[in-house]
């Protein structure tokens, strides 16, 4: 039975929420955390891998949200700016008042980044600074990607609400393959690395995954059971995108296809596998890591950690004497035969971790558990 033809209904109402989801972003933040800790000591792209899986996921959960509000549109026969109104209170609310928050503390306490380019920054622009001025922001560099996902929510759910659904993986497929074309275009015309990285229209292939991930779920449970519940799809994607990483690696030239057109692509491909496998629910240890309390909790203040994680640390921006630096070199000092044994970079990795987690907790309970209790006013 074709895509095309079955969105009148959806076959199965699944829960809303998704247990193992939490797990998944507990892991897609620690990557990133990863990734900007060890700097020049790792080699894997465990960063891109743990935003790329943030995108997909935010794909997935944003268009089963759009999908069945509309459907509860159609059903009470209301206009579709009811959920469109409320999709974007809702957004805000959840995203917004730590993100200002934090902009506004480090502008006033002079963080140079902050306070520099805070326009920038308050319109969720600095993707498009950092095209413009092929750089970064020191310690803000990850902000790229919060303002990739407020760029796609401006449109994607206008897209989802005013177009049939029985449209919508036509829809998908098309933003999919403009973002991998552009890619292609972008490595053709040997335009700066930076472009295809932190442009949202080039990473709309990761958002599409997610979204074909839901409208799979919401209208075709059976199919979407088969192709995620397939152990041997998981396997080859990430067979392919072990190749994909190998070929970076092995490759003379530092930009190449694998770098600049496939790896957002088949990185995306495996998250879409990772995640649906969680919709149905891992099982063994896998299950029991990604339904840990510990997982869950550090999933839901995932937004927290990766906010702030790089403003505790990071290997190419911090300086020698910051505050949480000078902490550990103090810990050192008191422990020397921790220096250049194998226990001194998980016990760092485990110091900056502990003093991000308890940032992202203050920041939970004081600023964003509040807010997001306002969400109830604004139901869908």
């Amino acid at each position: 039975m074709s895509l095309l033809t079955t969105a009148a209904k959806p076959v199965h109402k699944e829960s809303l929420y998704l247990i193992q989801l939490d797990g998944l972003r507990f892991l897609a933040v620690t990557l990133v955390m990863l990734d900007h800790w060890l700097g020049e000591q790792n080699r894997l792209p465990l960063g891109y891998f743990g935003v790329n899986l943030f995108f997909v996921l935010s794909g997935f959960l944003i268009t089963r949200i759009l999908i069945h509000s509309k459907q509860d549109d159609d059903r009470l026969q209301r206009s579709h700016g009811h959920s469109l109104r409320q999709f974007y209170i809702r957004r805000s609310l959840r995203i917004f008042p730590i993100y200002y928050l934090t902009l506004f503390i480090l502008a006033a306490i002079g963080f140079q980044a902050a306070r520099e380019n805070l326009g920038w920054f308050l319109t969720y622009t600095q993707n498009i600074w950092i095209i413009i001025h092929q750089t970064w922001f020191g310690a803000l560099d990850h902000l790229w990607s919060l303002a990739v996902e407020e760029q796609f929510y401006i449109f994607f759910p206008f897209l989802v609400l005013f177009i049939p659904l029985r449209r919508l993986p036509v829809a998908l497929a098309t933003l999919m393959t403009l973002s991998l074309v552009m890619r292609i275009y972008l490595f053709a015309t040997d335009a700066p690395w930076m472009v295809q990285f932190v442009f949202m229209p080039t990473c709309l292939d990761a958002f599409g995954f997610g979204g074909v991930l839901a409208y799979l779920l919401v209208f075709h449970r059976d199919t979407f059971t088969k192709i995620v519940g397939n152990t041997g799809f998981l396997l080859i994607s990430l067979a392919l995108y072990i190749i994909n990483v190998y070929l970076i690696g092995s490759t003379s030239t530092l930009r190449n296809v694998y770098t600049d057109v496939l790896e957002r692509f088949l990185t995306s491909l495996l998250c879409f596998f990772i995640i649906g496998k969680s919709v149905i629910g891992y099982r063994g240890i896998v299950k029991y890591v990604l339904e840990h309390p510990v997982a869950n909790y550090l999933g839901r203040v995932s937004y927290g950690l990766y906010l702030f994680h790089n403003l505790v640390f990071n290997y190419y921006h911090t300086p020698p004497d910051f505050i949480t630096v000078r902490a550990w070199n103090r810990i050192l000092r008191i422990w020397p035969e921790l220096i250049g044994s194998g226990a001194e970079i998980t016990l760092k990795f485990l110091f900056f971790y502990a003093i991000t987690v308890a940032l992202a907790t203050i920041s939970w309970y004081v600023v964003e558990k509040p807010f997001n209790a306002l969400k109830s006013r604004f139901s869908y």
